[in-house]
């Protein structure tokens, strides 16, 4: 059910490094954003591929991880992504990307979760390095990193209570804890 795919679609920042993200399944996951809805459809992104340990460690290296966790690094080496797929707005179609990435970022995690696996998306990202390293040309932006692969941790959500902050946790067991405002607190009007 959708509903449990959602729920179950947490970002996850540890995986199990050493299980490979197969190239077919990365290609179905694009398929999926491709299918997706486009702002007047104009279809402006395209997509990097990676399941290759070395291209894995040069888009490792231009990431930033957990914002809210200031003393957690990223994941440590075994850990790691097993794949990314890097996503680009292409200039020449479109001067905005906003709802297309968000769009497309979505249905591409939500076919990861049904999948078995995880995804983070990461928007702390050296552009201008991971622009070098895939000879991108300007007219190609580089809009967001997905990081996949099996998932070493665990996520819950938490209904937060008022007073509560939005800052996203672990606990002693390596649980991450991510509170989400109440349905009451967010329903302006019936």
């Amino acid at each position: 059910m959708i509903e449990d795919l959602i729920k179950c679609n947490r970002s996850c920042r540890c995986f199990l490094q050493k299980e490979a993200v197969p190239s077919d399944t990365l290609r179905w996951l694009v398929n999926l954003a491709r299918m997706s809805g486009s702002a007047a459809n104009l279809q402006p992104l395209r997509y990097i591929l990676s399941n290759e340990p070395h291209k894995n460690e040069m888009i490792f290296s231009c990431l930033a991880w957990a914002a809210y966790l200031r003393d957690w690094p990223g994941p440590p080496e075994g850990e790691r992504p097993s794949a990314y797929i890097i996503m680009v707005g292409d200039w020449h179609i479109a001067k905005d990307f906003g709802p297309d990435m968000g769009i497309a970022a979505q249905s591409i995690l939500l076919g990861t979760r049904e999948r078995g696996l995880a995804g983070c998306m990461i928007g702390s990202i050296n552009k201008d390095l991971l622009q070098e390293m895939f000879h991108l040309p300007k007219h190609l932006e580089i809009l967001l990193v997905i990081a996949l692969g099996k998932p070493k941790e665990t996520a819950v959500m938490e209904d937060m209570q008022p007073g509560d902050g939005i800052e996203y946790w672990r606990d002693d067991h390596a649980v991450h804890h991510v509170p989400k405002r109440r349905l009451e607190d967010i329903i302006l009007s019936e």
